[in-house]
């Protein structure tokens, strides 16, 4: 008990720094993007926190799996380094009571990462959505940022703003450069402001300001001078679409839909914390290393284990969403594949001194070779 509750400490600690690490690194990647997106106009400047929060909400789950495939693989390995597994072994005791602490220590990880994958997802993701199309709906003129060029939702319209004036809609020193059937006008006022019309229309009202229609120098070019201009700037809808994307819909609403793509999608969201529980039971096999060898392969080798599995879990979902396979056909086989991997590296592990196994029969053929190589020479 004393050693099992030591192996959850350490495991804990381990999945403590690894996760501070992954979710850092996929922070600020977030964080790069979401800048990026800012900065260019697509999204706005104030939901940059809420955007990045939500896109953390849907890494977590990936992050939670990898953390903990991770951590129980870093204290198997460094048992096997500092020559625990030794004694361990040299008590009589076996490979596989590794697996109750593993558990006591993976399970809740699963249950999280199921929560996760059944509910704070799709709701990071609808969430995420709604900000990004609540901008995308806005008006033209109030997705400008001051001092910069705006092109508008129509694209044939191009805005610059030099000023808010105070918390106002009411910006100041507006230019609009129009591309039409009739040519390319260039309107400059002092100020504007979006107005409703009777039946619900948008209208940016200019004033103070001048038109110019035309090209310069050439007989139909036209000026004139207003106090007042009014132009239609949206014909947008400015409701929020009720589709949205099928990751963002919540596990109930999807196990009514019988769709191929709802099917896939809860394949998707059933297979990560199975993941979860059958790469921390992988954990414990791979985790061996030779204390002679100083230095393992390891790590390396479960990130390409996880990447691999991930991509054909992948693989599997987009099979489902195409039609190529069923639901009940297409959501267990690659686990049940993974889970007798797991068994064999079990038995692999439990039988090395076994005369059958590979590594003893590797080494009986060394000592042949070496007897025959002793008896041939003088």
């Amino acid at each position: 008990m004393i050693f099992q509750r030591a192996l959850r400490r350490e495991m804990t600690s381990a999945a403590g720094a690894t996760f501070t690490v992954l979710f850092s690194i996929s922070v600020t990647w977030t964080l790069i993007g979401v800048l990026g997106k800012a900065a260019g106009g697509k999204v706005a400047s104030s939901d940059v926190v809420a955007l990045i929060a939500f896109a953390a909400l849907n890494y977590l789950p990936t992050i939670i799996i990898l953390t903990s495939f991770i951590s129980v693989l870093m204290v198997v390995t460094r048992s096997y380094r500092d020559s625990e597994m030794v004694v361990w072994f040299a008590s009589g005791l076996s490979l596989t009571r590794w697996i109750a602490p593993v558990l006591t220590f993976g399970l809740p990880l699963v249950l999280v990462t199921a929560a996760l994958s059944f509910v704070a997802t799709p709701w990071a993701q609808q969430k995420s959505s709604e900000y990004v199309e609540r901008f995308e709906k806005r008006e033209d003129l109030q997705k400008v940022s001051p001092g910069q060029f705006k092109e508008s939702a129509s694209a044939n319209r191009i805005f610059f703003v030099e000023g808010v004036a105070g918390k106002t809609a009411v910006v100041q020193n507006v230019f609009v450069n129009t591309v039409d059937e009739h040519g390319t006008a260039v309107i400059v006022a002092r100020e504007g402001v979006i107005n409703a019309g009777p039946k619900g229309e948008r209208y940016l009202v200019l004033k103070n300001g001048r038109r110019y229609q035309g090209t310069p120098g050439q007989s139909d070019f036209q000026t004139m001078e207003f106090e007042s201009y009014s132009m239609r700037v949206t014909n947008q809808n400015q409701e929020l679409d009720a589709e949205r994307n099928i990751n963002a819909v919540p596990t109930m609403q999807l196990l009514n839909d019988k769709s191929s793509f709802a099917q896939a999608e809860i394949l998707w969201r059933i297979a990560q914390p199975m993941t979860c529980l059958v790469l921390i039971l992988l954990a414990i096999p791979l985790g061996f290393v030779n204390p002679r060898a100083g230095s393992s392969a390891n790590l390396i080798i479960a990130l390409l284990v996880f990447f691999s599995y991930s991509n054909v879990v992948k693989l599997v979902e987009a099979s489902v969403k195409q039609g190529k396979s069923t639901f009940g056909m297409a959501w267990w086989p690659l686990h049940l594949l993974v889970a007798l991997l797991v068994l064999g590296l079990f038995a692999w592990r439990l039988n090395l001194n076994h005369r059958y196994h590979p590594l003893a029969l590797l080494a009986g053929l060394k000592r042949s070779r070496a007897a025959d190589k002793k008896a041939v020479s003088p």
